[in-house]
C-alpha cells in the first residue's frame, strides 16, 4: 500500500503491535490492513467515512481504533518501537495539535448578519418598548 515498508519491516512492526495488544478479546483478522488504514487516515487527513473500501468497513476500523486507543495500545506500541531504535530521538510523532481541524470546528456562528457588541449596546438607548395594549372603553 502507501507505506512503502519492506516485508521484513512489516513483520517486525506487526510483531511489536501484536505484543502490545490486550490478551483478552477476539483476535483481529488483519492487523496489517488496520495499521495501513491508520496510516492512510493520518497522512491523507480524511474523515473515517472516507476510508477506501480496501481497508474494510469504516465503522469497524473506527471502533477498533477507539477501543485500542482507550486501552493504551498505541502509546505502548510507539514506546516499544522508539525503544528499539537508535535514532528515535530524531523522529517526531504527530498528535492532535498538528492535525488540521475541519472548517466547522472553528466555532464561529455562520451568517451574514452583523451583530453588535454587548459592550457597545450596554450604554445605548433601548430601541424597543414593551408590548402594551391600550384598551379603549
Amino acid at each position: 500500500m502507501s507505506t512503502r515498508m519492506s516485508e521484513e519491516d512489516w513483520e517486525h512492526t506487526l510483531m511489536v503491535f501484536r505484543a502490545c495488544l490486550p490478551r483478552r478479546g477476539r483476535k483481529a483478522q488483519d492487523d496489517r490492513r488496520f495499521l495501513e488504514a491508520m496510516h492512510f487516515f493520518a497522512v491523507e487527513n480524511v474523515r473515517w467515512r472516507a476510508l477506501p473500501a480496501e481497508f474494510g468497513p469504516w465503522n469497524s476500523v473506527w471502533k477498533r481504533f477507539d477501543r485500542l486507543s482507550k486501552a493504551g495500545v498505541f502509546e505502548a506500541f510507539f514506546d516499544a518501537l522508539a525503544s528499539m531504535s537508535s535514532s528515535a530521538h530524531l523522529t517526531q510523532m504527530f498528535d492532535s495539535t498538528i492535525v488540521r481541524a475541519h472548517v466547522s470546528a472553528a466555532g464561529a456562528k455562520g451568517g451574514k448578519r452583523v451583530r453588535r457588541s454587548v459592550a457597545r449596546g450596554a450604554g445605548s438607548v433601548r430601541k424597543s418598548t414593551p408590548n402594551q395594549t391600550i384598551v379603549e372603553t
